[in-house]
C-alpha cells in the first residue's frame, strides 16, 4: 500500500520524493508516529484514547504561554507542561480503571474538557513559540538539523547497534537450545536494515540532516519497543487485551498496569504537543485537531487490534508514515481540505474494517 502510495504522488507531483519534501514529510511523520507509539500503549490493553489530540495541544499551548507571555526559559516551561500530561493523564488512567468505565467514554469527555482548557490557556488566541524572531529550545525540536557528518556517525552506530543486538539474541538463543534461523537469512535481513538506515541518512543530508523531530521519535519508539517487547509490564499489556479475565486469575495487577500505560501515554502526548506546537510555529486553537484519529488509524493500519492483545511499535510506524505520506501528497497537489478530511475518514473506515475482518480469522 505504501509503495502504491508513494508511486502514484511521485508521478503526478515530482517534488514529493526531492530531498526538501522527504525530509518534511519526515518531520510530519514524526509527529504523527510519536502519538501513535503512545496510543499503541493503552490500545494494547484493549483501551481507546480519543483525548490525545486535544492533550497536544493543552500541553503545547501551556509551553508557549510560559515562554512568550511569561518569560519562563523554555527548558523549564517544558517541564512544567511535561508534569501536567503526567498528572492529566494518570488521574484519568487511574479514574477509568478504579470505576471500571469504558475509556471510550471518559476520554471523549476528556477531549472535550482539554479542549476548553487549552483555548482558556491561550485566550483563544494565537502564541508563537519564540520571542522576537529568537529561536530556543523549544522551536528547535522541529527546526533544529544534525550536521551531516554527525548523521553519518549516528547511522553508523545504528548499524553496529543492530548488528551486535541480533548476534547476542542469536547467541542467546543458541545456548538455550531454541532453533536460530539460517545465516544468510539474518545476513540478509541486517544488510537490507543497514541499506534502509544508511538510505535514510543520505536523503536527508541532501537537504540540512537529519532533522531532531526523527530523533526524537526514533528515541520514543525505541523506548516503547523495548518495555513492549522485553519487560514483564509489556507482556502483561499483552495478556490484559488478551483475555483480561485470564490476566485476573493469573495474580496480573491490571489496574496498576493500566494506569501505568495512561501515565506514559501522557508523557508522549505531551511531547507530542511540543513538536506540533513547534512545526505550526505558534499555538492556535486548531493545534492537535483530528491528530487522535490520525493516530489511532496508524495503529490499526499497523496490524493493532483495537480489542488489545495484538500490535507493535514497528506496525504503528508504518501505519503514521501512511497516513502522513497521504497528507503531505494531498497537500503538494493542493487538494481542497474537504477532499482530504473525505480520503482521511475513508482511510480510517478501511483501517477499521482491515481489524474487524482480521479478528474474525
Amino acid at each position: 500500500m505504501l509503495a502504491l502510495i508513494w508511486g502514484l504522488f511521485a508521478l503526478l507531483s515530482p517534488q514529493f520524493l526531492s530531498p526538501r519534501n522527504l525530509s518534511m514529510l519526515m518531520i510530519e511523520v514524526s509527529i504523527t508516529a510519536t502519538l501513535a507509539v503512545g496510543v499503541l500503549l493503552v490500545l494494547l490493553p484493549g483501551h481507546t484514547d480519543l483525548s490525545v489530540g486535544a492533550g497536544a495541544g493543552l500541553t503545547g499551548g501551556i509551553a508557549s504561554v510560559l515562554i512568550f507571555r511569561h518569560g519562563w526559559p523554555a527548558p523549564a516551561a517544558l517541564l512544567l507542561s511535561l508534569a501536567v500530561g503526567l498528572m492529566l493523564y494518570l488521574g484519568m488512567g487511574w479514574f477509568i480503571v478504579r470505576n471500571r468505565i469504558q475509556a471510550f467514554i471518559v476520554t471523549l469527555g476528556a477531549l472535550l474538557a482539554f479542549r476548553g482548557a487549552f483555548w482558556l490557556t491561550i485566550g483563544s488566541a494565537t502564541t508563537p513559540v519564540v520571542r522576537g524572531g529568537e529561536s530556543n529550545l523549544y522551536s528547535l525540536l522541529t527546526t533544529y538539523y544534525l550536521p551531516p557528518i554527525a548523521g553519518l556517525i549516528l547511522g553508523a552506530a545504528v548499524i553496529a547497534g543492530i548488528v551486535w543486538t541480533e548476534a547476542r539474541a542469536r547467541r542467546r538463543r543458541r545456548a538455550a537450545g531454541v532453533a536460530v534461523e539460517a545465516f544468510e537469512t539474518l545476513f540478509l535481513r541486517l544488510f537490507v536494515a543497514a541499506q534502509g538506515v544508511l538510505l535514510v541518512v543520505l536523503v536527508c543530508n541532501q537537504y540540512r540532516g537529519l532533522p531532531l523531530a526523527f530523533l526524537i521519535l526514533c528515541a520514543v519508539a525505541i523506548a516503547v519497543h523495548v518495555v513492549t517487547r522485553h519487560t514483564p509490564f509489556g507482556r502483561y499489556l499483552y495478556a490484559i487485551g488478551g483475555n483480561e479475565e485470564a490476566a485476573i486469575v493469573s495474580g496480573i495487577p491490571t489496574q496498576r498496569v493500566v494506569t501505568l500505560a495512561f501515565l506514559m501515554l501522557g508523557a508522549i502526548v505531551a511531547i507530542t504537543g511540543f513538536m506540533a506546537t513547534a512545526y505550526a510555529g505558534a499555538s492556535t486553537t486548531t493545534v492537535g485537531d483530528l491528530m487522535e484519529l490520525d493516530a489511532i488509524a496508524a495503529c490499526v493500519i499497523g496490524g493493532t487490534r483495537l480489542k488489545g492483545g495484538r500490535g507493535t511499535v514497528l506496525g504503528a510506524l508504518f501505519g503514521a508514515l501512511i497516513m502522513a505520506s497521504l497528507l503531505n501528497g494531498m497537500t503538494l497537489l493542493s487538494v481542497l481540505p474537504e477532499t482530504k478530511f473525505i480520503v482521511r475518514g475513508l482511510v480510517l473506515v478501511l483501517a477499521v474494517w482491515m481489524d474487524v475482518r482480521l479478528g474474525r480469522r
